[in-house]
Order: C-alpha cells, then structure tokens, then sequence
C-alpha cells in the first residue's frame, strides 16, 4: 500500500517555463484588463514557452487578493487561454501570498500523482478594484449613502490599515523610517540596473491594450519604478493611514499585472525531453497574530529552509515580497 509519505518523496517538481506580464501602474495602461482577459494571456504564453499543448493542462491554479467583480478566475482564464473546459481551476485567495500559494497547491498535486502538468501563477488589476455599497439591496429609507473603498486595506480582525501594522512592527524591532526609505531609494536602484543589463527580457511578455481608433498599445516594461527617486524625496512624503514609518515612498504600488508557470513532474518531463528551468526543493506557510505582518516572511523562510534540509547560508539569493520596505527589513 503506497502512503500519502511514499507518494510524495517518490516525483519532483520542476518548473519548465515562467513568463510574467509588464506591471502597470495604478490607473495605467493595463487599467481596463479584467483579470480573466490578462491571465488568460499569461498563460497561453507560458503554455507556449513549454513547448506543450494546452490539452496536456490538466489542473489551472490562480492566486487572486482582490477580484472586484469578476468571480470564477481560474475558470474563465483557463477557457481564455485555450485550455479543454474538462480540465479543472480553481482560485486561491491568501493576501499577499495568493500566487505563491497557488503554485504550492499546484506542486502538491503533481507530488501526490493526481496531475502531471500544472499551470499555476497570480493576476491581480488593482485599477478595477469596485468601490462597495453595502447594505442597499433592500433598500435605504433616509440619510447618507457610504462607498466602501477596498484599495484602503485593512487587517479584517483589527481594523488597523496594513500600512499601519507593518510600521508599528518596524518600530518595535527598531528599523527606522530613515531605513525603510534607504531600502525603497535601493530597491528602485537594484530594479534600474537589472534592467540596464537585461535581466528581465527573459520573464517578461508584452501585452496589446485594444485602442479605440487604430493599432493596439503594446506595453513592453514595468510602469511603476522610477529611475528618478532619491532618499531626499522619499524623505519628504509624509506617513500613510496615521502609520509611525510608511509612506506611500517606501509601500508597494497599487499595480496591474499576471504571471503564470508551468509545473510539471521530472518524469514528465524527461519523457517530454524538457529541460526544467528550476526544481521545487521545498516550500512552507507560516501565520501568526494578524499585527505580525512584518515577521511573518522570516518565520515561513525558516520552516522552508528546514523541510529541504538547509540552512541560509545555503543560500545565494533571497528574493522577498517587498510588502513595504518594513517587511523587507524586519524579516531579513
């Protein structure tokens, strides 16, 4: 009898290709995209990049945070993209860890044997994030009408803006609002200079955005960074939500964009002939008090590092979800 234990150890994840939109800026070029409509496009070019048919698909994971009206995602990106309707989708909601999450669901499918190809990524389109009115559907006999805004993200259990918790935490492992800025003004840097040396071309896919008279718009680069940033500037803009650090300098943009891999198991893909981009070593979740939104990262790192029996100095390059600068610096 084979263990749930057995089956994992016995197949590895590998990654045979990984393609990911320009991010727009809030309100930019890509603002009318409906989440299907840019996934699907997403995946069709990962799809392609494999080197496979959209037929052999046979499970589509999407990470999702935020999907203002549109419902089913995964579903209507996997018809979008030309995958067979029998194949299955589903949608994942974890915050900020919504795709990441969405490739783990995917990994495990593969570990467990229950699919050899898997797609799996994010698509998120903040511009098209709907102002809510709630508590109308049956009515509403006198006074002011409220629009509930879902771009001002807040802790579901505290009430407390992200923006918020994440400076109270930088506060309290003593990282400075000088420091968050430093980090934002080198992040900015790093991200102009690995663009310099063209460091994206391979990851990147351009986008064609319909215009109403003439050719489509074709979106090639990233909207948001911003060569022209320094520590002076950043120092001059004031703190978001009443939080004691951030600022609109040093906090993640309000963007666009999609990003799609395409899993499959080894022995797939030596049976295919495909050389993997990457191999899945291990992966972890980790959560804690809702105020902890700046630690967390760290905590999840180190449960990874020890599944795949490694330390940090194992480790040539740590790539973080820069969900503030505080995030950043608190978990490193």
């Amino acid at each position: 009898m084979r263990t749930e234990e057995n089956i994992v150890s016995q197949e590895e994840v590998v990654v045979i290709s990984a393609v990911r939109s320009p991010f727009g800026k809030f309100g930019g070029a890509l603002k009318d995209f409906t989440l299907p409509k840019l996934g699907g496009v997403v995946v069709a070019e990962a799809i392609r990049r494999a080197g496979v048919a959209p037929q052999d698909v046979e499970e589509v994971a999407t990470g999702v945070n935020l999907p203002g009206s549109d419902r089913s995602i995964a579903r209507q990106l996997l018809i979008s993209a030309g995958i067979p309707p029998r194949r299955v989708a589903y949608t994942v909601d974890r915050a900020c860890c919504s795709s990441m999450a969405a490739v783990n669901m995917a990994s495990r499918s593969i570990r467990l044997g229950e699919a050899n190809v898997c797609v799996a990524g994010g698509v998120e389109n903040m511009s098209k994030v709907p102002y809510f009115l709630t508590d109308l559907r049956w009515g509403h006999r006198l006074g002011d009408v409220t629009l509930k805004d879902q771009l001002v993200i807040a802790c579901p259990m505290t009430g407390k803006p992200r923006a918020v918790q994440a400076g109270e935490e930088a506060v309290e492992y003593g990282v400075t609002r000088e420091e968050q800025d430093g980090w934002a003004f080198r992040s900015h840097q790093k991200y102009c200079k690995a663009k310099e040396l063209g460091k994206f071309k391979d990851e990147l896919m351009s986008i064609e955005v319909p215009q109403e008279k003439g050719q489509p718009l074709v979106v090639a680069e990233d909207e948001s960074p911003r060569s022209d940033t320094t520590v002076e500037k950043l120092a001059k803009l004031p703190a978001i939500y009443g939080s004691p650090t951030v600022t609109a300098g040093n906090s993640p943009g309000l963007s666009t964009g999609a990003s799609a891999m395409v899993l499959m198991s080894k022995t797939e893909a030596q049976r295919l002939d495909k050389r993997p981009l990457a191999t899945l070593m291990g992966w972890a979740m980790a959560s804690g008090h809702p105020d902890r939104i700046a630690s967390i990262p760290a905590e999840s790192a180190r449960i990874a590092l020890e599944k795949a029996g490694m330390s940090i100095d194992d480790i040539d390059l740590i790539e973080v979800n820069e969900a503030f600068a505080a995030v950043a610096l608190v978990s490193t």
